[in-house]
């Protein structure tokens, strides 16, 4: 293997695709990259034991191709140094060592044979393929991801749930405080096909989309889903298990309806919440006609704060609880400009839905469980 390339190139490509490889791995081959060059274009892979990403660098300037295993570290480490220069790479004493050229220098690393790295997953026969635009797929993790839970005994909540039906899509996530489902009901699938995404890997997915505005084709089987570009692949292995009916717990009934702009709500329970207590986070929302008070307090400290804020309500007056920290991540991953609590009582669980114009092909329905305050 014998070629030269940007150094600021490389190191932007070795970047994006040593996100899924682990610092120390059981499986030692995977600390590497491995480079597969053929004609003018390098292919750059990185995986761990459960997701491997692929993409593909264009090299303008090729003396030799070849196959080989390069340690991520140093060399990601060795290009971090450089400014945006000319960098040549080069593999001798039978491809155990690539020597790597600047103006000024020249450095040597220990490479391994191409044949020691696993082999790319294919989709099983049978697997299930769609196609989503980039901005809809960024739109839907943006929406979910910050909801999943860190659960050992339950692994189905760690993840996303992508539920596609003859309707339509959803994209939801849940901690079993909070649940958030996205939906376009423009992408349909010709039969009803679920599967569950790990956190992971969505959020590897999601750095991904932030710079690409090419359609996505999303093919999963019983075990791992691929996300194809046209230059890059991703390969996520599946949590396995039954997601919970999380339509079943979306409330249809919430009667009282308090309507108020987003960033207002927001800030103020932000300003509100640096009196809580910090063991519960806990606020307390009054609610009274056309009126909210948020409040808080930390007796132990005796600290104490509360904000009123105009709004549209003209429900049953209630005071309910909430953890703010859960409030605030809800209003900050939303993108609307007004929003709408859909409230029962005290006891049962918030919705918070749109409350203006919005696209008549999506929707995200946000949901909060209060807790009990005095």
């Amino acid at each position: 293997m014998h070629f030269t390339v940007s150094s600021s190139e490389l190191l932007h490509t070795l970047t994006m695709v040593g996100k899924v490889i682990a610092p120390k791995s059981t499986i030692s081959i995977l600390e590497n990259f491995l480079f597969v060059l053929k004609g003018n274009e390098l292919e750059i892979t990185g995986a761990d034991l459960e997701t491997t990403l692929k993409t593909v660098l264009t090299i303008d300037d090729v003396l030799e191709e070849g196959e080989i295993a390069v340690p991520a570290k140093i060399l990601t480490d060795q290009l971090k140094s450089f400014a945006n220069i000319p960098v040549e790479f080069r593999t001798v004493d039978n491809d155990h060592t690539m020597f790597i050229s600047w103006p000024s220098g020249e450095a040597q690393i220990p490479v391994f044979p191409s044949e020691d790295y696993p082999v790319l997953r294919v989709p099983e026969e049978g697997a299930v393929s769609n196609t989503i635009t980039s901005e809809i797929l960024l739109a839907g993790i943006n929406a979910t991801l910050y909801a999943t839970a860190e659960e050992e005994l339950r692994p189905v909540m760690n993840g996303i749930y992508i539920d596609m039906t003859t309707q339509g899509t959803s994209m939801v996530a849940s901690d079993s405080h909070k649940l958030v489902c996205f939906t376009r009901h423009d992408i349909k699938s010709p039969e009803n096909a679920s599967f569950i995404l790990h956190k992971r890997p969505a959020g590897i997915l999601r750095s991904l989309l932030q710079k690409n505005d090419e359609p996505v084709r999303m093919t999963y089987d019983s075990k791992n889903a691929f996300f194809e570009t046209q230059d890059t692949l991703l390969i996520c292995r599946l949590i396995e298990g039954n997601y919970p009916a999380y339509r079943s717990v979306i409330p249809k009934n919430n009667q009282n309806k308090l309507v108020i702009d987003r960033v207002t709500l927001l800030n103020a329970v932000k300003r509100v919440s640096v009196c809580t207590s910090q063991a519960t986070m806990h606020i307390k929302f009054s609610i009274s006609f056309n009126m909210l008070t948020i409040s808080a307090q930390d007796v132990g400290f005796n600290v104490s704060s509360h904000e009123t804020l105009n709004c549209t309500y003209d429900g049953e007056p209630m005071d309910i609880g909430f953890k703010s920290d859960f409030v605030s991540e809800i209003l900050s991953a939303l993108t609307y400009d007004t929003i709408c609590f859909e409230l029962a009582d005290a006891g049962r669980a918030a919705l918070i839905v749109n409350a203006g114009a919005q696209d008549p092909d999506e929707d995200i329905t946000s949901l909060i469980m209060p807790i009990r305050v005095q």
